[in-house]
């Protein structure tokens, strides 16, 4: 009887040994991607709306992160399925010409986003009086061999290491003292002002947390991980706590800035601005966590956002693609990859650039583009033949159409507020 209990409790023992392991072999994909969009840019608008507009933006973000958690189970669900990539399953469903269509957008928006990405390089190394000319090449390149030389279990556990950098904006935003009142009242206080600073500022907060690169890395990284059905779970366990945590972050960037540069009057217009501004209202430690912090944000984000946009011409076009493969088993993949990130660090290597005015624009433009690929995606999903049985509810069809008209909506009134002066 004592044997049989021990045995008992011994395989009890080894089937929660085996679902910790089936669980952090399945969790990443969605963390790493949410962490991606936390980039330089991102981090720039969220400290701005903080500083420009206090805690007027935060409800903003509970409607954000639940259509962020739709959005992003539509992508892996349609990963595990199919066991392929977005720009696969666009090019075999809606033909080429909309795939190049679809391809041309991705790689505007992402471009943009990546000469960003290490503007924010630049911008947290220059904090620590380390000039961009050695800041930017330096972590050029060691991403870019990170890509080339590693394997995809070995490059994503780096990228894994580096969100350990956002826990730095959570310190920061309780190192500020915020009155936790005023913040749980304007959570749930809807503002919008209709005015073109506004406008624009929240299109790029919605731009920065539901991207086009996000919903192609997320896809095409599960397929390559060759999730399978029994394992969604654990898949979906990620994608919906990477939607939260992803939020978390932004919503304390938001209260670190508000509750002091806001309040002391002080406008900032990025996130190097407001790491130096902390630094006399909450003291050394919080300029040196708002410093890290957006460094670990940018390096990550100069990895993802290349390699998301190369995993997907690749796969729309049918190129051999994936980081286990070597330069010469894949040469459009690392060549692609390569170029993208010259040309990023190159740009923000010029001098008198604004390196604000990069991460910000490319943020809004990012934003005034995702509906494009969010309506490939929900076309997609919906679509028995490609999904079977596994095909939206009418709820995610209800938030996911909803998120992509109120981004439409936010555009158009941006257009109406701008150019006809309403």
């Amino acid at each position: 009887m004592i044997l049989k209990e021990l045995w008992v409790r011994d395989m009890a023992g080894r089937k929660k040994w085996e679902q910790l392991l089936r669980i952090v072999g399945v969790v990443g994909p969605a963390l790493i991607t949410v962490n991606a969009g936390n980039d330089a840019g991102g981090i720039a608008t969220y400290a701005s709306i903080g500083a420009n507009y206090g805690y007027k933006m935060l409800w903003g973000l509970l409607i954000i992160t639940i259509a962020l958690a739709v959005i992003q189970e539509m992508n892996a669900r349609m990963a595990v399925v199919t066991g392929k990539g977005l720009s696969d399953l666009i090019r075999e469903e809606f033909g080429v010409g909309w795939t190049l269509f679809a391809m041309v957008t991705l790689l505007v928006a992402n471009i943009g986003v990546v000469m960003g990405d290490f503007a924010g390089v630049a911008s947290s190394m220059e904090l620590f009086g380390i000039p961009r000319y050695i800041s930017v090449p330096v972590m050029a390149f060691l991403v870019w061999y990170l890509v080339l030389r590693g394997t995809y279990e070995r490059v994503e556990k780096v990228f894994l290491v580096f969100t350990l950098f956002f826990f730095a904006y959570i310190f920061s935003a309780f190192l500020a003292k915020p009155s936790w009142g005023e913040v749980g009242k304007a959570v749930i206080t809807p503002t919008l002002e209709l005015n073109r600073p506004f406008l624009l500022t929240f299109i790029g907060m919605i731009g920065t947390t539901i991207t086009p690169y996000m919903q192609f890395y997320l896809q095409s990284s599960i397929a390559e991980k060759r999730i399978s059905w029994k394992d969604y779970f654990y898949e979906k366990v990620d994608v919906y706590f990477s939607a939260i945590w992803g939020e978390l972050v932004a919503f304390f960037i938001i209260i670190s800035t508000a509750a002091t540069l806001y309040v002391a009057g002080i406008s900032v217009d990025s996130a190097a601005e407001a790491a130096l501004a902390l630094k006399p209202l909450a003291g050394e430690f919080a300029f040196l966590l708002f410093g890290l912090g957006l460094f670990g944000a940018s390096v990550l984000a100069t990895a993802i956002i290349p390699l998301s946009t190369t995993y997907a011409i690749c796969e729309a076009f049918g190129w051999e693609r994936g980081v286990n493969y070597s330069f010469r088993e894949a040469p459009v993949f690392f060549g692609l990859y390569t170029a993208i990130i010259v040309l990023g660090a190159a740009v923000v290597l010029i001098p008198s650039l604004s390196l604000f005015k990069i991460m910000v624009v490319t943020q809004q433009i990012a934003g005034i583009l995702s509906p494009i690929i969010l309506i490939f995606m929900i076309k997609l999903v919906n679509n028995p033949r490609v999904m079977g049985e596994h095909v939206n509810t009418r709820l995610q069809n209800v938030i996911a159409w909803l998120t992509v008209l109120f981004i439409i909506f936010l555009t158009l009134t941006l257009v109406l507020v701008q150019g006809l002066g309403l």
